[in-house]
């Protein structure tokens, strides 16, 4: 089992109940991540996008991610 800090930006902070959270997956990519977190929150999976970033970059499924990592939920920004 491995353990991420998340840091949660926009309605994101809403689902997951504030910026900062942890979560424990079995794997260590970002779509084992992305999974667990939507099967823990499933109101993420109402929005129409959802990037994760890992060390101020966005992330593909398949980046593997270590306990150092500052990642980061990334939800659609709307604005004029």
């Amino acid at each position: 089992m491995n353990t991420f800090r998340i840091k949660a930006f926009g309605i994101t902070k809403d689902f997951l109940g504030g910026r900062d959270s942890e979560v424990t997956i079995e794997g260590n990519t970002v779509g084992a991540l992305r999974a667990e977190l939507t099967a823990k929150y499933p109101q993420l999976l109402g929005l129409r996008s959802l990037y994760i970033a890992v060390n101020n970059d966005y992330a593909d499924e398949t980046r593997v991610l270590t306990a150092a990592d500052e990642i980061a939920l990334i939800p659609p920004v709307s604005g004029g």
